[in-house]
């Protein structure tokens, strides 16, 4: 593949990407080939990448013989997403506590003041990528690019169910939630620290609305 066939993969990856996120494209919408084609001027050679990218962030499923839909994850997976998470997240708070410095501790509040911003803006997908991404600079401050990219991954699929089943409310208590973290992170307190990161998790779950609707919308619609 030559770098402007790179580029054009890219480009769908985040288009596509971006109609999820604004709620422009809804779970259980179908993505077909040709109209992604035609709407990018592309083939459907490098839609089909992007579809397959897309498929393994798990916001996209594939259905032999049927086509590409976007993900519509059960109230059963999107638990199991976040029990895994608090598995990983909770040790990787402990380790965290024992490397802190100074730098590290500004950047998060940095980034924890971002998230208050796109929240009182009311900025949901720019929320929804800061509100993941605090999680995923943790990973990346202590220079774990194995489980930065890892966390990455389950975020993107926790992007999905939180943009699903999330309230503006409890969008603000996760930043809230985020704060104090980072204040015991400061504080060198591990065991608050963990603590407060293992009820994080559990406070999303619990705040996730599952009897939501969500409407379908049409390819064509969603990515003008």
């Amino acid at each position: 593949m030559d770098s402007m066939d790179t580029t054009s993969t890219a480009q769908i990856v985040s288009s596509i990407t971006k109609a999820i996120v604004e709620h422009r494209l809804n779970p259980g919408a179908k993505l077909a080939e040709q109209k992604l084609a035609d709407h990018f001027g592309v083939s459907r050679t490098l839609v089909r990448q992007a579809l397959f990218q897309l498929s393994q962030h798990g916001l996209i499923k594939l259905e032999p013989a049927r086509g590409a839909f976007v993900a519509s994850p059960s109230v059963e997976e999107a638990q199991q997403v976040f029990e895994v998470r608090r598995m990983l997240e909770c040790e990787m708070t402990r380790a965290f506590v024992r490397q802190v410095t100074p730098a590290k501790i500004k950047a998060l509040n940095a980034h924890v003041a971002e998230e208050r911003k796109a929240v009182n803006d009311g900025d949901v997908p720019g929320r929804t990528e800061l509100l993941g991404d605090f999680h995923v600079r943790l990973a990346e401050l202590m220079g774990n690019h194995v489980l930065a990219e890892l966390l990455r991954e389950l975020i993107s699929r926790c992007a999905l169910i939180t943009m699903m089943y999330q309230t503006a409310s409890a969008a603000e208590d996760s930043n809230d939630e985020h704060a104090a973290i980072v204040k015991a992170l400061a504080a060198k307190d591990e065991a608050t620290a963990v603590r407060l990161m293992d009820e994080h998790l559990q406070h999303v779950v619990a705040s996730l609305t599952f009897t939501r609707k969500v409407p379908t919308n049409d390819i064509a619609l969603a990515l003008t």
